[in-house]
């Protein structure tokens, strides 16, 4: 088996080995909760032991709670931002030692951003932080020669479908009006967004820089 080239982390850890399994043995697994910014830096600390330096972050984990704005609480509030804003943040500071020049920090937003969907108010608040900070981070990092995007997601057949904190009637309801949403008339897939986050890793987009990437079949656009 050969040296670890990359790793991906995760809160649960049958998810997590699942994934694991699934990319090859040449993957570091390891368990993280991306809501707690003490794990952040011990995240960092373990990826400091493997690679001299690293090349490539993609933020990626989420809450994707969706609720009426008379459900929400304080609580709730914020384990949401802690895991879409706060996290991501202190994830980057705490991996800046770690990041070469060049490399390419890839945040994952939303299209929810940038429209109004019903019950998306923390989540579409989140993400649009996430979005801003692809443009104020990159210009304060760009002399580092690291560059900061975000990758923006519409509607995707996944398993955080199912995790939207809704009624089985309620979810099937909210998943109709969003695929009336989209303009090409269909849900995006894992593929599709993967193959945006190689490019904006890649030195293919060494020129893309503090920006976001929509890959939302036209949801935000059109």
């Amino acid at each position: 088996m050969g040296r670890n080239t990359h790793a991906i982390t995760g809160r649960d850890e049958k998810a997590l080995e699942r994934a694991r399994a699934e990319l090859g043995g040449s993957v570091l697994a390891i368990r993280s909760d991306a809501g707690d910014i003490g794990a952040q830096c011990e995240l960092a600390r373990v990826l400091a032991q493997q690679w001299p330096r690293l090349d490539v972050l993609y933020a990626n984990a989420g809450d994707v709670t969706h609720r009426p704005l008379s459900d929400w609480d304080e609580t709730a509030w914020d384990w949401l931002m802690a895991i879409n804003l706060k996290g991501p943040f202190f994830l980057i500071q705490s991996l800046l030692p770690l990041l070469a020049d060049p490399a390419s920090v890839i945040l994952c937003g939303s299209t929810s951003a940038h429209i109004g969907l019903p019950q998306s108010s923390a989540y579409a608040a989140s993400k649009a932080g996430l979005l801003s900070l692809a443009r104020t981070l990159s210009a304060e990092l760009a002399v580092r020669g690291i560059r900061v995007n975000g990758l923006s997601p519409g509607p995707t057949e996944t398993p955080a479908l199912g995790k939207l904190g809704l009624s089985p009637e309620q979810q099937s309801a909210m998943q109709d009006e969003i695929r009336k949403l989209v303009p090409i008339g269909r849900m995006g897939t894992p593929w599709e967004l993967a193959k945006a986050a190689v490019f904006l890793a890649s030195d293919e987009s060494r020129f893309v820089v503090g920006t976001e990437l929509l890959v939302d079949g036209g949801v935000a656009s059109l």
